[in-house]
């Protein structure tokens, strides 16, 4: 567990597996930044035997409250997030850990659209992209990868007729598409550092994201 370098200037934390070898993932955070219950995700997913790459999105900045993400969202510059999210997509290409096959992807919120964009963008390099209560849009029969989502019952900004709409269009396209509501469960429900945080609804969306990762990059790979 380390930081690199990507691209010309920006930084990205990266977990190996014990093994030191796995296939690849892409970790992008929700947008509070690259804080500690991201990067733990990333040690988690290298001890389940994944290279996992996660690129601070927020480039050094934190939020810890709505009204503090609100205004780094205000501030982003897209076209920048938009070159280091493929930035870190060709590093971990060309990560020796990685083993060969197509990589994953895992947004949380804000990184579940960047997830959703370059999942399009680089259809033949994502082979899966999991989705934590995050939206976006994107020429589905373009990207290839199978999708997982986790949705919560009740979220003021996914609400559930554009998660609903969103998976139609998914699954018109032909894609491989698979939606899970959480029932008694709100935004950020598998953060375990914000009070939305539940703890069983987390645990479940984890063991099924493990289970969708282990089916659709090491079969592949």
């Amino acid at each position: 567990m380390s930081e690199i370098q990507i691209g010309d200037h920006d930084r990205a934390y990266i977990a190996r597996p014990p093994s030191g070898s796995g296939p690849g993932l892409l970790l992008l955070h929700a947008w509070w930044g690259l804080n500690p219950f991201f990067t733990q995700q990333a040690d988690r997913l290298a001890a389940a035997g994944f290279v996992v790459l996660a690129p601070d999105l927020n480039y050094g900045e934190l939020a810890s409250d709505v009204a503090a993400a609100n205004d780094l969202m205000k501030r982003r510059d897209n076209e920048r997030i938009a070159g280091t999210v493929l930035a870190a997509c060709d590093a971990l290409r060309g990560e020796a850990s990685v083993t060969p096959g197509p990589l994953g992807v895992l947004g949380f919120s804000m990184g579940a659209a960047w997830t959703i964009w370059l999942a399009a963008e680089r259809p033949t390099d994502v082979g899966a992209a999991a989705l934590f209560y995050g939206s976006g849009s994107a020429d589905w029969r373009v990207a290839r990868a199978a999708i997982l989502g986790h949705f919560a019952e009740t979220d003021e900004w996914e609400p559930l007729e554009d998660v609903q709409a969103m998976e139609q269009d998914m699954r018109q396209a032909g894609r491989d598409v698979v939606f899970h509501i959480y029932p008694g469960t709100s935004h950020w429900f598998v953060e375990s550092d914000r009070p939305e945080y539940n703890p069983e609804a987390a645990e479940l969306a984890w063991q099924r994201t493990i289970v969708f990762l282990n089916a659709q990059l090491r079969a592949a790979g």
